[in-house]
């Protein structure tokens, strides 16, 4: 191989690395915004009364 030709290889296996960590860095941002979101429905659940539903209301036929 020549120089040319490894230097332009070098680029793009460190351009391809970049943006595997900008992936990495996003999926780790959204894996912490849904816990924090999750977090904060089981405070809310705690803090009102239990949910007496069983299954799927809307599933259920009306016994009237």
């Amino acid at each position: 191989m020549n120089e040319k030709t490894e230097t332009g290889h070098q680029s793009r296996k460190q351009a391809i690395e970049a943006q595997a960590k900008l992936r990495r860095e996003r999926a780790a941002e959204k894996l912490r915004e849904n816990l924090g979101r999750r977090k904060q429905q089981v405070r809310a659940r705690r803090s009102g009364q239990a949910d007496e539903t069983n299954g799927l209301p809307a599933a259920k036929m009306d016994e009237s």
